[in-house]
């Protein structure tokens, strides 16, 4: 039988139980993860936040490769005051590189200046609060290498923090930096919006 299992993956770790370079990894977390467990939809290590982690290798085609998009939101801090103008070229679209000169448009999304939620766990790097920044909740239906930092970028604001809360319905909610939990699989699935997951 398959598990399930969402983290709050912490800031300066990397989303793999194995590598060759000196990095912390998620067999680094106080729990006993099944052997087979694997990350879904990988953050990097400067990112924080919902991580999905199943011994189930069907679910990256379930949820990514599927007919039908899947959203991801995004807790995204920059540095400066965003402008409407500006909010509004994220939302229609911008371009970003995605390879050796290849430019890409993004697809439309949903950005919004939000203010900075309560109880929000530290970073070890952020910048003190009077530093002018913006708080946004950004969702995506598509996920290109970097994505959000490179889309932020795009329109002159520094990434200082990314933190991925939910992807669907699938909440990262008050689980903190470095907690791991355990889906039962129809709650998972139902959750991520998935409803054709048998064998």
């Amino acid at each position: 039988m398959h598990r399930y299992f969402i983290i709050n993956k912490p800031f300066d770790m990397v989303s793999q139980f194995v590598s060759s370079h000196d990095v912390r990894l998620l067999g680094e977390l106080p729990f006993e993860f099944p052997e087979g467990t694997h990350a879904i939809g990988r953050l990097d290590n400067h990112s924080e936040g919902l991580l999905i982690l199943t011994t189930n290798k069907k679910v990256t085609r379930l949820l990514f490769q599927g007919k039908m998009p899947h959203e991801r939101t995004y807790l995204v801090k920059v540095k400066g005051e965003m402008s409407e103008a500006t909010l509004q070229r994220l939302k229609e679209g911008v371009p970003i590189c995605v390879g050796e000169g290849e430019e890409y448009i993004t697809t439309p999304c949903r950005v919004e200046i939000v203010e900075r939620p309560d109880g929000l766990f530290d970073h070890p790097r952020e910048l003190p609060f009077k530093v002018p920044h913006t708080w946004l909740l950004i969702t995506l239906t598509e996920g290109k290498f970097h994505q959000v930092r490179k889309m932020v970028g795009a329109v002159s604001h520094r990434c200082q923090r990314l933190i991925r809360v939910s992807i669907e319905n699938l909440l990262l909610g008050d689980l903190q930096p470095g907690e791991v939990r355990e889906l039962p699989e129809e709650e998972f699935f139902h959750l991520l919006k998935i409803t054709d997951y048998s064998d």
